[in-house]
C-alpha cells in the first residue's frame, strides 16, 4: 500500500492539552541529571531524575511492568511529574495500566498527536487517561516542556503522520540540561530520521537512546554521525530478538567513538549521569535481598 503522509497540522484537531513554553524556574545543580534505562526486555522504559523531579519515558510491556515498578521502587520513586509514551506499540505502552494502578502518583501523561489509529477512542494512552483521570497532553514537533532553568524536554518529532508505520510516529525528544543533552528516539526508523535531519532539528548530544532496539532498520550512518553521542544505550533482549542489537548498528556506534551499553547486561538497567557536558554510564543491578 502506498504511504499516505499527512501534514502535521492536520493533527491539531486532536490536541486536547497544551503546548508548553519556557518559563523561569530554579536551575538544577551539579550531579543531579541522570537517567535509568531499565532492563524491561526488548522494550523501552527510562526514568529521568532531574533535580527533585522525576519523569518516565515509556513503560515497557505488560509482562515487564513488574520489572519497571521494581526499578522505580529501587530509586524511591513515589511521584512522577510526567509520563511520556512515545508511540502505541505494546513494548512501550504495555506497562502503563500497571503504573497508573500502582502507588506512584502521576501528574500528567504525554503522547504524540500523530498515530496510526483512525479514532482517538482506540488510542491506548487516551483510554488509560480516561480510566485513571490523569490529564493527557498531545504533543507536536516544536513543543517545549520546561522542567527548570536550562532544563526542558523539546519535541523534535514526529513532523509528519505516517499512516502505515507506527514506529515513524514515535515521539522524539531532546532533553536539554545545564549538564548536557540527551536524545530519545522511540522506535523511529531511517525514513523518520532522514526527515528530522532534513528539517535541521538533529544535532550533537552527549547521550543517545538508540532507536528501535538497535535494529538494522534505524540508526543510519548519517543520523549517528550527526548526533555523535558519548554514550549510546540500547534497550533490548537478544533472547527475544537475536537480531538486536544489529552488528551494523554496533559498528557505526563504535566508529564514532560511542560507549555502547545494552540494558540486558544488568538486572536493573543502565544508569547515565551528565555532569559538565560529560556522560558517565554504568550497569546497575538490584541490591541482593
Amino acid at each position: 500500500m502506498p504511504k499516505r503522509i499527512f501534514a502535521w497540522a492536520l493533527a491539531l484537531w486532536i490536541v486536547l492539552g497544551f503546548s508548553a513554553s519556557v518559563q523561569a524556574a530554579p536551575a538544577i545543580s551539579d550531579a543531579q541529571v541522570s537517567a535509568l534505562f531499565m532492563n524491561v526486555g526488548k522494550a523501552d522504559s527510562a526514568l529521568f531524575m532531574l533535580g527533585e523531579k522525576r519523569y518516565l519515558v515509556d513503560t515497557g510491556t505488560k509482562e515487564s511492568a513488574e520489572a519497571m515498578l521494581k526499578a522505580l521502587d529501587s530509586f524511591a520513586v513515589t511521584h512522577l511529574e510526567g509520563v511520556f509514551i512515545t508511540h502505541t506499540h505494546k513494548d512501550h505502552v504495555g506497562g502503563l495500566k500497571a503504573l497508573l494502578e500502582s502507588d506512584i502518583t502521576v501528574d500528567r501523561l504525554y503522547a504524540p498527536s500523530f498515530f496510526v489509529q483512525e479514532s482517538i477512542a482506540t488510542h491506548p494512552v487516551y483510554q488509560r487517561a480516561m480510566a485513571s483521570g490523569v490529564p493527557l497532553t498531545w504533543l507536536n514537533a516544536g513543543d517545549i516542556l520546561p522542567v527548570a532553568e536550562g532544563t526542558a524536554f523539546h519535541v523534535l518529532g514526529p513532523i509528519i503522520r505516517d499512516m502505515d508505520e507506527e514506529n515513524n510516529n514515535s515521539l522524539v525528544l531532546r532533553l536539554t540540561t545545564l549538564q548536557g543533552d540527551m536524545i530519545l528516539t522511540g522506535d523511529m526508523l531511517v525514513h523518520a530520521e532522514q526527515l528530522l535531519l532534513t528539517a535541521g532539528v538533529i544535532s550533537a548530544a552527549a547521550v543517545l537512546k538508540v532507536g528501535h532496539h538497535g535494529s538494522k532498520h534505524a540508526s543510519s550512518e548519517a543520523f549517528l554521525y550527526t548526533v555523535r553521542p558519548q554514550v549510546a544505550v540500547i534497550p533490548t533482549d537478544t533472547a527475544v530478538d537475536k537480531n538486536t542489537p544489529s552488528g551494523a548498528v554496533m559498528r557505526r556506534l563504535w566508529a564514532i567513538g560511542a560507549e555502547v551499553l545494552v540494558t540486558q547486561k544488568a538486572t536493573c538497567g543502565v544508569l547515565v549521569t551528565l555532569k559538565e557536558g560529560n556522560a558517565i554510564a554504568r550497569l546497575m543491578d538490584y541490591d541482593a535481598p
